[in-house]
């Protein structure tokens, strides 16, 4: 038989009159080598899921401060973005939480979250107050004088996306800490495959320091791999074209082009026709909701299911929602939108878990570029720093506010100017809790080299 002797730009032509060029060459140069054998995970699988808010949620308004003299300032500021509370639930836009760790003091969660307000109540839920990127511990003085480090590109969506899912401010630290955890808990002889898994796309959370661990790409529709390729065993009806790259991989190629295309389009098949398999008894009984974010935490959550065939005790999970960069006069029906978005699909998530027996195995916590400014700007509200942001999970010590909620006092010792707070926790810190979590123990430090500035105890309460 002749060898395959490919011409690039004839391929590239040929894949575009098949329709699948766009779609089809990107998953075959990011698809990794799948596992050799499907290995137990044992019982002591844990997982981390980060939940990217893109765009900088206005955390004000997913935590308020509900006693009469705090929520008037917050009213004040806020203006035509306020959210109403009464202690009558039908006449309030918000939820009342009563945490067992402020002495009293309720505050309130957004109106759109019933269902994670019921996970809260339940000891399944906390929120972290005025959490950011931060160098050291910083106050309104220092920032001001310029007397801390402080972090680079503050207030830049690309870089305060990029800080909050590396924690690096230094071109000695690389990758992100997703990344950088998975290499303190991972066998050194273990398969090291899927042990990052994204379902919306690229992240810098789940790549490692030396790019040796990249996110595997699963879509959450579930239809990944070649665009129109039905691979060999699937019980699906065979088409021209499959049966035409079958043949181009049993062809073979003498030229390094060929080879290399060949052996990417290999790996392709192969990690298509495992993951077809591996899901395809992937069924759970939760019914998850049709939106963005429900589609990709029913992936998630499948995945999991599945876990043994990976090899793995421990995975991270990345996933995401956009349309928080609210400038406008919409932000509040924006946010009510995709607060009941989030709401539903991770109480499903928490569901899926529980029937898994892993409700306590897996824990999701959120992110976003930056908080907004407590003050309108008329319409809307702009680029801020600290933010408020949500742990759930079963091993999450719930029922809690952790960190101190800023002085909404105008001008105050707490605000840089329109309601910009100084971070009281670092992510250091959030790190640090779920890493010991995790199993990081004595090697946080190389995931958070600068761990050791903050407050060790700030969060200590946080996992069980």
């Amino acid at each position: 038989m002749t060898a395959f002797r490919p011409d690039r730009r004839q391929f590239l032509r040929n894949l575009a009159a098949a329709g699948i060029a766009g779609a089809a060459v990107q998953p075959w140069l990011q698809l990794q080598a799948l596992a050799q054998t499907a290995q137990s995970s044992g019982s002591d699988y844990k997982a981390l899921v980060c939940l990217f808010l893109h765009g900088g949620n206005d955390g004000n308004n997913l935590l308020v401060p509900i006693d009469p003299t705090r929520h008037a300032l917050y009213a004040q500021a806020r203006q035509g973005l306020t959210l109403n509370w009464n202690s009558e639930p039908a006449a309030s836009q918000l939820l009342r939480l009563s945490p067992t760790n402020t002495s009293g003091t309720d505050y309130g969660l957004h109106g759109a979250m019933p269902l994670l307000k019921a996970r809260f109540d339940a000891g399944q839920m906390a929120v972290l107050s005025n959490i950011g990127p931060l160098m050291e511990p910083t106050d309104k003085g220092q920032f001001e004088a310029r007397s801390v480090e402080l972090p680079s590109g503050l207030f830049s969506h690309s870089d305060q996306q990029a800080q909050w899912q590396t924690d690096s401010f230094s071109p000695n630290v690389k990758g992100g800490w997703g990344g950088r955890l998975m290499d303190t808990v991972l066998a050194s002889s273990g398969s090291r495959d899927y042990a990052c898994v994204s379902v919306t796309g690229s992240t810098l959370w789940g790549t490692n320091a030396d790019a040796t661990l990249l996110p595997f790409r699963v879509p959450a529709s579930g239809r990944f791999g070649m665009e129109g390729y039905v691979p060999t065993g699937t019980g699906e009806a065979r088409n021209p074209l499959s049966e035409a790259i079958d043949d181009l991989l049993a062809a073979g190629s003498t030229e390094v082009f060929g080879r290399v295309w060949l052996q990417a389009m290999r790996r392709s098949v192969d990690n298509q026709r495992f993951l077809a398999g591996a899901l395809a008894g992937a069924t759970l009984p939760t019914t998850f909701p049709q939106g963005e974010l429900g589609q990709q935490l029913q992936m998630v959550a499948r995945l999991i299911s599945v876990r043994g065939q990976f090899g793995l005790n421990r995975q991270c999970f990345f996933c995401g929602i956009g349309g928080f960069d609210t400038h406008g006069e919409d932000q509040r029906d924006v946010q009510q939108a995709k607060f009941a978005e989030i709401d539903e699909a991770v109480d499903a998530f928490m569901k899926a878990l529980t029937f898994l027996g892993l409700a306590d195995k897996v824990t999701l916590f959120t992110a976003s570029d930056f908080n907004r400014t407590l003050v309108s700007n008329g319409k809307g509200s702009d680029h801020a720093w600290g933010n408020h942001h949500l742990v759930v999970g079963g091993a999450v010590r719930g029922q809690q506010v952790l960190g101190r909620f800023p002085d909404h006092t105008r001008n105050g010792p707490d605000d840089l100017g329109g309601g910009v707070w100084v971070p009281d926790l670092a992510i250091d810190q959030l790190g640090g809790a779920l890493g010991t979590w995790f199993g990081a123990g004595s090697r946080l430090s190389d995931v958070f080299p600068r761990i050791g500035r903050f407050d060790s105890q700030a969060l200590a309460s946080l996992m069980r």
